[in-house]
């Protein structure tokens, strides 16, 4: 059975759900807070691909430094828009949960069921 990573902030109520949920399975995961541990842009870049997401599919559009750098009308590339939330990690949907060769965006909480 392939190990269950978790990218997630531990303040963040979806992603204490998401936890809640692994826990609740039994499966053996490791929860990593990448604001204190922070992605680097190859590593991000591998979970993107690994979801078949874009940048774009999982940036904050509500935060409010998406809306201070004109995110919604700007042409930035995959890797303009990708450096952006390694250096401002706000800007990263949560939680990303890794298994195997699988990634998906755990919002609602309950779509972890997908991988459990």
């Amino acid at each position: 059975m392939a190990h269950i990573t978790i990218y997630q902030k531990p303040t963040c109520s979806t992603c204490r759900k998401v936890v809640k949920l692994v826990e609740e399975s039994g499966q053996p995961f490791t929860a990593i807070n990448y604001y204190e541990k922070p992605l680097t842009k190859i590593r991000l870049k591998e979970l993107l691909k690994k979801g078949g997401l874009s940048a774009k599919d999982v940036m904050r559009t509500k935060e409010d430094l998406y809306t201070s750098l004109n995110l919604a009308n700007t042409e930035k590339t995959e890797d303009e828009l990708i450096g952006l939330m390694i250096d401002h990690p706000d800007l990263l949907q949560r939680p990303l949960v890794e298994k195997g060769e699988k990634v998906i965006m755990a919002r609602p909480p309950e779509t972890i069921q997908d991988i459990l």
